[in-house]
Parts: C-alpha cells; structure tokens; sequence
C-alpha cells in the first residue's frame, strides 16, 4: 500500500475555502451587530437626552413666576413654543424663558433682564435641549394647553387662563430606519397661579 503522508492540493482548497467562508460569515455577523447597535445606542443617547429637558422643562415650568418687571408669568404660547417667566438660577431675577421646536431641535432661550426698572431686552442665551426632535415633520404639536377645570386652550391669546401644560416629544434619530420614533410626554402644572 501506498499512503501519502500529506494533504493534497485539493484538500489544501477545500480547507482555504471553508475557512474563508466561517471568516466572512463571521466577519459580516460583527459588521451587522455593530452597525445595528450603533444606531440603538445613538437613539438611546437621544431620547435620554430629550428626556432630561423634558424633566428640566416640567421643573422650571413649575416654578412659574410674576417677572421681575411685573408681567404676567405666561409670556406666550403656541403648539411649537412656550414663553414664561422663573428663576432658573436662584438669583434675585426672574428670569424669561422660552422652550420651542426650531427644524428638529428642541431649544430654550433665556433672557435675563437689565436696569432698574429691569426690562427684558433682546440679549438671550440658546441652548439646544435636543437635535432629534420631529414633532413639525410628523406635525405634532409640542405643547398643550388647559384651563382650570381641564379644557384644552386653542385660542393661544388667553394666556390668563393656562394653568397646565403638557408636552409631547418625538424623537427619531434617523426616521428611516427602525425602531419608530418614541413620543415622550410629561405635564406641568403652574403652581404659582391661583
């Protein structure tokens, strides 16, 4: 008998050929694993982010108060924006603060007044609250409105009457993938006004 103590060519192929396939198999499984979650984590980060302005949104909100100069505390409302007066930084003004939907970020603008009598100039600081927000794509409103007694406010001129607020935040970090947006939705009752 005649035995070879080696491998032939074709067993040599045949394991190159296996092994490349468990590689590429293996290799597009890491691709696909981490490319799906990098997007789980990047929405994630943005919904954890939207929902730390909402909880910052409800504190502030709550903390309503007549401005420095005398105004009424609810400065303005709309679907996409709200303007109040409150204290944000413990200091003797009170401060206005507007939240609004611009594109898809979720802004706040605060102004501090000046002089004596103080007035509430143009001078304002941005921030961005969170850059994933689709409410005016999905044509959502942002805030809403109610009375005393509950009722929905639609006329946005009787800011006398606004005693609850509610938000509603979308957000998606790439609408065109999965998972669906995720709404989240918070309230804020205005404490200081009777």
């Amino acid at each position: 008998m005649n035995y070879s103590r080696g491998i032939t060519f074709i067993e040599v192929l045949v394991s190159i050929t296996v092994f490349t396939f468990a590689m590429l198999a293996i290799v597009s499984s890491v691709l696909y694993f981490y490319r799906t979650n990098t997007y789980v984590i990047e929405q994630a980060s943005a919904v954890n982010a939207a929902q730390r302005g909402i909880e910052e949104m409800v504190k502030t909100m709550r903390e309503i108060s007549y401005a420095s100069n005398g105004a009424y505390p609810v400065a303005a409302v709309g679907p996409q924006e709200v303007t109040f007066y409150a204290d944000i930084d413990s200091d003797p003004l009170i401060e206005r603060v507007r939240y609004y939907v611009q594109g898809i970020s979720l802004l706040r603008d605060v102004t501090d007044p000046t002089g004596d009598p103080p007035v509430y100039g143009a001078a304002q600081t941005t921030s961005v609250i969170s850059e994933t927000v689709r409410n005016i794509e999905q044509a959502t409103t942002t805030f809403q409105y109610y009375d005393m007694n509950g009722a929905e406010i639609t006329n946005f001129a009787q800011i006398a009457y606004v005693r609850f607020i509610t938000m509603n935040v979308i957000v998606n970090v790439d609408p065109n993938r999965l998972p669906n947006q995720l709404t989240l939705r918070s309230t804020a009752a205005l404490r200081n006004l009777k």
